[in-house]
């Protein structure tokens, strides 16, 4: 079963559910890098700096993290080379987004539990 769509968890409803002591096996980021192209170049050495910004408060998932940042590191290297750009990603997926998985088979309702246990399980 693939993953839920994005819309399904863009706002932020509640309180950030962060993984600690209480909220154990939470999966691994999927995001691992954080830096890419010339990592050890200075500041003053790029003329040129970009900011990415999102216009309102909402979750992102470390997939989406790591598509922007494979996405973004393709492109600079396609059309910049190697070594003239300095990609850092600054955010961290600190948030846990569970999901509910659902049954869609014949005597599904007997089966489930609703949102009783942690994570649906």
């Amino acid at each position: 079963m693939g993953r839920r769509p994005a819309r399904c968890y863009r706002y932020c409803k509640n309180k950030p559910f962060i993984k600690s002591r209480y909220c154990r096996g939470v999966p691994d980021s999927k995001i691992r890098i954080y830096d890419a192209g010339a990592k050890r170049e200075s500041v003053m050495t790029f003329p040129f700096v970009a900011h990415l910004v999102s216009d309102e408060r909402e979750q992102l998932s470390s997939e989406a993290l790591e598509a922007a940042r494979v996405a973004c590191n393709k492109t600079l290297t396609k059309f910049a080379g190697k070594d003239n750009f300095h990609l850092r990603i600054r955010v961290h997926p600190f948030h846990v987004l569970r999901i509910n998985k659902m049954l869609s088979c014949a005597g599904a309702d007997r089966l489930q539990t609703g949102m009783r246990h942690a994570y649906g399980k």
